[in-house]
């Protein structure tokens, strides 16, 4: 199966340089979550991790090798900080607010939608994507309208921000003070202390209550609502960390490979299914270009351990 349905991108492959878009006077230090300001009391705390060594990757036998999970190897990470959770809408919103930020979706005048999200009023103009129909490039879906025209994202502001691109990511980590995890940062916490699990809780197969991806038959035949869920609408791992695989896929800092323009995305989505794509794992990854963005990618952002504290630092798992 190719990642192509997982993460349906553009060719563009445009990468920018967020900073200059960001105005010194509005920039923040990462994890400082001002009194009064919108969003105040939905921002994600910043959680200290220790680092260390650990096996990272997998040497399991339902991988896509052409993605490149293993070897297992032992890989030492130093200490760091990472957000509880994804980004949500709020979040996302609140540095718009401060910025006028104009996101990749907006430049380019649309998004892809999965089918059976996209709007009535979208499908007219909706194209879907060769080879992987599943997916619609769909012209006004972006964060505030993420199914397309007529479709709204107010009634899930708890939720992860969605059709943001690596390009956005870097954007509001400019802004927020942060920035995005390494692949290595981002396994290491996903993993939650549990070494070479499959999952963040181990090995068991994912559930309701662990997980939020696709179930019943993929594509066209749920038996339960397709899409996003609150940002801690499901217990955290082992270090704090809600939602670290399903529910939307993660932007990393990291090129898939040296000598690609795609960068790394981590923890599969909602749309992961065991029949075509399995890839709500630990170990799991895809790519996608830094200017692509889609209904089912978010991020969190991350610090070094040495970056100014902020009241969230090191607080106890949420």
């Amino acid at each position: 199966m190719s990642r192509d349905c997982c993460t349906p991108g553009r060719t563009a492959a445009r990468e920018r340089n967020a900073l200059p878009l960001i105005d010194p006077g509005v920039r923040r230090q990462c994890g400082d979550h001002a009194a009064g300001e919108r969003g105040a009391g939905t921002f994600a705390p910043l959680l200290s991790l220790p680092g260390g060594a650990f096996l990272m990757g997998t040497g399991d036998h339902d991988v896509f090798p052409e993605d490149g999970e293993g070897p297992v190897r032992t890989v030492t990470v130093a200490p760091f900080r990472i957000a509880a959770t994804a980004v949500s809408h709020d979040e996302f919103r609140t540095f718009v607010a401060a910025t006028g930020y104009r996101t990749d979706a907006e430049r380019f005048g649309h998004s892809f939608v999965f089918r059976g999200r996209v709007t009535a009023e979208a499908r007219e103009r909706a194209a879907p994507v060769p080879g992987v129909d599943w997916w619609l490039a769909v012209p006004g879906a972006w964060h505030r309208e993420p199914e397309g025209p007529g479709s709204s994202s107010e009634d899930r502001l708890d939720h992860p921000v969605t059709h943001v691109s690596w390009n956005d990511a870097q954007a509001y980590c400019a802004w927020s003070g942060c920035r995005l995890p390494t692949e290595a940062e981002w396994e290491y916490a996903a993993r939650g202390g549990l070494e070479q699990a499959r999952h963040p809780w181990g090995d068991e197969p994912p559930t309701p209550d662990r997980a939020v991806i696709f179930r019943g038959e993929f594509p066209d035949r749920p038996t339960a609502e397709v899409g996003t869920a609150p940002v801690r609408s499901l217990a955290p791992n082992g270090h704090g960390l809600h939602h670290a695989v399903g529910n939307v896929w993660e932007w990393t800092v990291d090129r898939f490979t040296p000598d690609s323009p795609a960068r790394a995305l981590r923890g599969g989505s909602h749309l992961c299914h065991a029949s075509y794509c399995n890839r709500y794992r630990c170990s799991a990854r895809t790519a996608n270009t830094p200017d692509s963005s889609t209904g089912h990618i978010g991020f969190r952002v991350a610090a070094d351990a040495g970056d100014p504290p902020s009241d969230a630092a090191g607080s106890a798992p949420a």
